[in-house]
């Protein structure tokens, strides 16, 4: 049997040779992956208990957190990373790992992207060999084809052809320092990764490489504080992995907890504000339609390009402190008109007397159908979903979808213009989908619940308020914790109307800084089996990142849970076709 050589697209150069790890369904590395051993623990992907260390890693793209690229260049140092990575559609969040790993401790792995075709054909690939833009597959006897030529590995700025301003030149040039000259070289080096010709002054910026995942992270950072880096923009930064000012309080394992205040330590000798939320748009200093602006965090990007209409890119963790520190950012993707096209219609069906469990449900299932498109949403116009409910929306879809928006027909401001193909392709959503998809979220056998978690993304003040409702003249469940995360913005806003003080009467535990996908034992209890939420973000995410099952409902549902110990186990009348009010 002769040798077979594909030819694609080369990411980042390189030569590798390993076993091939085939998937058609995108995968995060964040919740998805083990960045210690690099064994796959998303419960809901076809490659779950597979191991990405040493393999090539051939799926779709990434997809869901920003994070990603923390969990890859962690599993880059501690040498559990794959031997390469092959896509199939645009990749930036994984790819920029392997370019912070090149540029800041010497480490390397390929990366190359194939065509439909191409990549369809490693589904039946035992072997390959990565040689830059080639791939080698090996057959029974282990003869293989010769490499392929080198690429291009010269500076940024002699291989890329993107255009620079004198700001770019004089940064990469050393003129503003180490760490912005740094910095400066990633971000031409994901410009030619993404296509851009050049590059843009953003506004502000919202950091999620603060969240600890280990010893890389915290190496990068530190890095950058040894070389004097400043950001040059207004920057927040993402939740972290504990609550700053109580963690040891809450008996939280000084393993985790020290690196994880040195991390966010490291960001703010940068310049960067304490904000500590996943959700800076509940913030005052949240952009305004048409601002382009540098966020990570993947419900946030969401949220900010979809509810608000500014334009962000789905920036990595690590990039997004690179485009801080310079105030410039590749002009690609959803900065520009033609990167916030809608490519697929996704037509839902009609759905009466709905409560708000139904916006996260439907985000979740979207992002599954459009893993990495931005759609169109047909049937929410009479809906009138609210601020909470596009936030649930925005948090689950980007979970599931590696797109950095989405657009609603009649409800977010873009929709209206949302240019298509001709003819558009069109997906019909039916009931039995949605059932299908909220079964999914409810990966629990038996009614019991330890714990509600609730604020996945950070609770808002209006949701506090109705949880505060939900919970007035009842009594919570001995055996049954409700903790809430929120930022400490709303916190304080909480606490000076009173919401605060009639939640811990009922007996929920606030913490702030933090949120639900970087937390586990002992906020999650040791004895704790299941876990119920109103989140469809953390639904998926927590089995994974807990070990625990997840009942999925509404905000009502997890009061109820929180007052019984028990949650209900059945559809909502809404979605079953029962009469209103009632479950199946």
């Amino acid at each position: 049997m002769a040798a077979t050589t594909i030819t694609g697209r080369t990411l980042v150069h390189g030569s590798a040779r390993g076993d091939v790890l085939f998937s058609e369904v995108a995968l995060s590395f964040w919740g998805g992956v083990d960045a210690l051993t690099g064994r796959i623990i998303d419960r809901h992907h076809p490659l779950c208990s597979h191991s990405v260390a040493g393999k090539v890693l051939a799926i779709p793209s990434g997809r869901g957190s920003c994070s990603g690229s923390a969990v890859l260049l962690e599993l880059i140092l501690n040498g559990h990373a794959p031997a390469a990575l092959v896509f199939r559609e645009p990749e930036e969040i994984l790819p920029l790992a392997i370019i912070i790993a090149e540029e800041v401790f010497g480490l390397s792995l390929p990366a190359v992207r194939l065509g439909a075709d191409e990549f369809s054909r490693l589904r039946a690939t035992a072997c390959l060999e990565v040689h830059g833009d080639a791939l080698h597959a090996i057959d029974r006897s282990g003869h293989h084809a010769q490499p392929a030529p080198a690429a291009c590995a010269g500076s940024p700025a002699a291989c890329t052809g993107v255009a620079l301003a004198e700001i770019d030149e004089k940064m990469l040039a050393g003129h503003f320092g180490a760490a912005a000259r740094l910095a400066m070289r990633i971000i031409l080096r994901m410009a030619v990764l993404s296509g851009a010709d050049r590059l843009v002054d953003v506004s502000q910026a919202h950091i999620d490489g603060c969240i600890y995942t280990g010893p890389a992270g915290l190496r990068f950072a530190e890095r950058l504080v040894e070389l004097d880096a400043a950001v040059r923009i207004p920057t927040t930064l993402n939740a972290v992995s504990v609550d700053r000012r109580r963690w040891r309080d809450l008996g939280v394992d000084a393993a985790v907890g020290e690196p994880a205040g040195r991390l966010a330590d490291a960001y703010l000798k940068m310049g960067a504000e304490p904000s500590f939320t996943c959700a800076p748009y509940q913030l005052d200093t949240a952009p305004a339609f048409g601002e382009h602006i540098a966020w990570a965090e993947s419900n946030a990007v969401a949220f900010a390009n979809s509810v608000i209409g500014a334009r962000t890119l789905k920036y990595p963790d690590y990039l997004d402190i690179c485009v801080a520190l310079t105030g410039r950012a590749p002009l690609t993707g959803c900065h520009r008109d033609e990167g916030r096209a809608a490519s697929v219609v996704i037509a839902l069906p009609a759905i009466e007397n709905a409560d708000e469990s139904l916006y996260p449900l439907l985000g979740y299932h979207v992002g599954n159908l459009a893993p990495a498109e931005i759609p169109l949403i047909l049937g929410l116009e009479r809906a009138a979903p609210s601020y909470d409910d596009l936030k649930a929306f925005a948090a689950a879809f980007a979970t599931t979808s590696a797109a950095a928006m989405f657009h609603i027909a009649g409800v977010t401001p873009e929709a209206a213009n949302a240019a298509l193909g001709d003819p558009p392709r069109r997906i019909a959503v039916t009931r039995a989908d949605l059932i299908a998809a909220w079964k999914e979220l409810n990966s629990a056998s038996d009614n019991r619940v330890d714990l509600v978690a609730i604020g996945s993304p950070h609770a808002s003040l209006s949701e506090l308020a109705r949880l505060a409702a939900l919970c007035g003249g009842r009594t919570r469940h001995p055996g049954t914790a409700l903790v809430v995360t929120c930022g400490r913005s709303v916190y304080e806003q909480a606490r000076d109307t009173g919401f605060v003080a009639a939640l811990q009467a009922f007996g929920v535990q606030f913490l702030t800084d933090t949120c639900w996908c970087m937390l586990g034992e002992p906020i999650v209890p040791c004895h704790a089996r299941n876990v119920m939420t109103s989140s469809g973000k953390y639904a998926h995410y927590a089995p994974a990142l807990t070990g625990r099952a997840t009942w999925f409902g509404s905000m009502r549902d997890c009061v109820d849970a929180a007052c019984t110990g028990q949650a209900v186990g059945s559809l909502p009348g809404w979605l079953s076709g029962a009469p209103t009010g009632a479950r199946q």
